[in-house]
């Protein structure tokens, strides 16, 4: 049920209790808890060692401004610089945004890291948090480029996770910072934002998170703790199975529903398999929260364990990886798309 954040580079006493309540499924680690993959690798197992092996252990590291870990991995392009390649050249762009998948998902496999919050199949259209994060303001090519990252990662046994449902780059507001309004009815946002989604979903996708945008003509809570985006729209009319899960509930944004304990109900209570309560300061209060809920599909959340990734050494001693990286990289030698 809970996602919890972690404050530092190895676990805290307090942080191993965590581990064994109650309703903990799972660990998403930051770049405060990163300092070299020797680290990282020691991190991922003591949270194996106190929560089980069934632990989930993610990531946000999609590349470009969001990068997590950096120092001893590659450095990825941001999603952009893939979406205006295939301004210039459609074919090598799916195989790019393949490429970048594949040695994403690759490496964090090979550190035991299960899955990464990806793709962002959100709409370039102007807003403050994902900007660079988005392949393309063009609906139909953010969907083709989405469906190529999905393969990447499944062709690395990763779990892929579309974000953040219904479509969260329409709207200017960040919601890391303040509540956000998108205003336009759902017969609009099915033309536009809903387009990558319901084609990625065609490509067996085992999650999707949720924005924390209220779409007030559809219904006035955020999309994430919204039984009619969720329940309605999203398992119903799209006729998604998969795990669906919240956005951090210490958002701005998230507020709308009260405090924490009041954000965790709402979020679980419309439908979200996992609520992620990223700052070690709420989490005390989110773990009470959830005490005495009844668990919810298991087999929902047992679709986002990796499969066995193979070993860094393997990895790094593979001339495909090589090109690929060539190839990611040089991206970022193109200039920043408009």
């Amino acid at each position: 049920m809970l996602m919890i954040g972690l404050a530092g580079l190895a676990l805290e006493p307090r942080e191993r209790d965590w581990l064994v309540a109650p309703g903990v499924s799972g660990v998403l680690l930051f770049a405060r808890n990163f300092s070299s993959r020797e680290q990282l690798g020691a991190l991922v197992e003591s949270i194996r060692e106190v929560g089980g092996e069934n632990m989930l252990i993610a990531v946000d590291q999609e590349g470009g401004p969001v990068q997590r870990f950096r120092d001893g991995f590659t450095r990825l392009p941001a999603l952009a610089k893939v979406g205006a390649a295939y301004d210039r050249d459609p074919v090598d762009a799916i195989r790019l945004a393949e490429e970048h998948a594949w040695v994403m998902a690759s490496e964090l496999r090979a550190m035991g890291v299960d899955f990464s919050f990806a793709p962002v199949v959100d709409l370039a259209r102007g807003n403050a948090a994902i900007g660079l994060r988005a392949f393309h303001a063009d609906p139909a090519v953010a969907a083709e480029l989405g469906q190529a990252y999905v393969r990447g990662m499944h062709l690395a046994g990763m779990a892929a996770v579309l974000k953040h449902f219904p479509g969260h780059g329409s709207v200017a507001a960040d919601t890391h910072k303040a509540q956000a309004i998108d205003p336009r009815p759902l017969a609009a946002i099915e033309q536009a934002d809903l387009v990558p989604f319901a084609q990625c979903l065609e490509s067996r996708v085992e999650a999707v998170m949720m924005a924390h945008v209220i779409y007030p003509a559809v219904d006035e809570r955020p999309a994430g703790f919204s039984p009619v985006w969720i329940g309605d729209v999203l398992r119903g009319r799209l006729g998604f199975d998969g795990a669906v899960i919240s956005d951090d509930i210490s958002m701005a944004a998230a507020g709308a529903a009260g405090g924490v304990a009041a954000r965790v109900h709402a979020h679980l209570d419309a439908g979200c398999d996992l609520v992620l309560a990223c700052f070690p300061d709420v989490v005390d209060e989110a773990i009470a929260a959830v005490a005495g809920r009844a668990p919810g599909f298991a087999h929902r959340l047992a679709a986002l364990r990796g499969a066995i990734g193979a070993s860094w050494d393997s990895l790094t001693d593979n001339p495909q990886r090589d090109r690929f990286i060539a190839r990611i990289t040089a991206l970022d030698a193109e200039g920043t798309p408009a």
